[in-house]
């Protein structure tokens, strides 16, 4: 009995969830669709499937970001279902206790956060980089992927530090534009300011063009070409420049060591590969939050106020999801307890909220 029921579970629990997910995925694809007609009509003439096809290119990355909820919507849907039909109370009366009936949608989310992070986020890296070269020839400009503002850039060499700044950068960092570089010496003082109108990566070298170096204590003097010693690769340039949302997962570990061997900051990555780690916890986290606005027998009322809980216990999680990564991106706290706080915190609360209904 025990068997059955769990594997009539996972069908209606995957049925809603898929559902939700499709349901919003269709809805983002429709409005996106609309959007870059409007973008493609405003600035050059292109081919409606080439948009389209630009459109189902962007959408995985946005999709991404609210898998938590639809899983979370989902849940709600399928308990509410099989409460409102009675199939719960069928369930308890023939002596199946609810932790019995949550495993199968607790596996199940925990197989799609493994899934979401392994599968799905590669696929949607992939894709995103595909929606920039395709919005690059439809619209005739520079690469989103491929261009920075306002571009930061430590380095470090057995002379000292320079800390690089440049208004806009392209070609993964390689090419900047409006640069100003604060040098630094072994000792840590500050020795020069070098202003520039444009910089290139070399081999050992930033070759500066148009420079104009500020040293302490002197008059400023004016370079036709300055050059400025690095010891940055053009890979080590490329893992600073490069987004962390732009890193498929079994990237990501490649990216952190690399910059922990040049000494850039690796949090962002980190922190990142954390996230997705942590995935399959933050889903099951949900569940449970669904779970315990859900699983209330219909006939006793209150359904409304009790599934706008679940709903607002759910984005509480997500602004605290948000709130903890920013603190990780910072170097506020570890990346490791950014990641991992709100999801842990997220499940402990639903499951101790399913723990008090349940057994008192």
């Amino acid at each position: 009995m025990v068997s059955t029921f769990s594997r009539y579970m996972t069908r209606k629990f995957l049925a809603a969830v898929g559902g939700t997910f499709l349901g919003t995925f269709g809805l983002v694809l429709i409005v996106d669709f609309v959007e870059q007609l409007r973008r493609v009509e405003d600035a050059s003439r292109a081919p409606t499937h080439l948009v389209a096809l630009l459109t189902v290119y962007r959408v995985p990355a946005f999709i991404e970001i609210v898998l938590p909820f639809a899983v979370l919507v989902g849940a709600m849907l399928c308990f509410l279902g099989l409460s409102r039909k009675l199939e719960l109370v069928v369930a308890r009366a023939a002596g199946l206790s609810a932790w019995q009936f949550l495993t199968p949608p607790v596996v199940v989310a925990v197989l799609l956060g493994v899934f979401a992070a392994t599968v799905y986020n590669p696929v949607a890296s992939d894709f995103r980089e595909r929606s920039f070269k395709l919005e690059s020839d439809l619209f005739g400009r520079a690469l989103q992927g491929d261009q920075r503002t306002n571009f930061w850039l430590r380095q470090a060499t057995p002379d000292g530090q320079a800390v690089i700044n440049a208004a806009s950068a392209t070609e993964r960092g390689q090419r900047l534009s409006g640069v100003s570089v604060l040098v630094y010496g072994a000792d840590g003082a500050f020795k020069e300011r070098i202003d520039a109108e444009s910089a290139e990566l070399d081999e050992g070298f930033w070759l500066l063009r148009k420079a104009v170096v500020t040293p302490v204590g002197a008059e400023p003097v004016k370079r036709e070409t300055h050059r400025v010693a690095t010891q940055l690769t053009a890979d080590q340039v490329r893992q600073s420049f490069v987004m962390p949302e732009q890193v498929s997962f079994w990237e990501l570990p490649q990216f952190i060591e690399l910059a922990r061997r040049s000494g850039l900051p690796a949090a962002r990555f980190e922190l990142q590969y954390q996230l997705l780690l942590a995935r399959p916890l933050l889903l099951v986290a949900m569940v449970l939050v669904a779970a315990a606005a859900s699983l209330r027998f219909a006939r006793l009322g209150g359904l409304g106020k009790t599934i706008l809980g679940g709903v607002v216990a759910g984005f509480l999680l997500y602004v605290g999801s948000e709130l903890a990564g920013n603190l990780g991106r910072s170097n506020l706290v570890p990346p490791v307890l950014a990641a991992w706080s709100p999801a842990f915190i997220g499940a402990l609360m639903g499951f101790m909220v399913l723990l008090k209904l349940e057994d008192g």
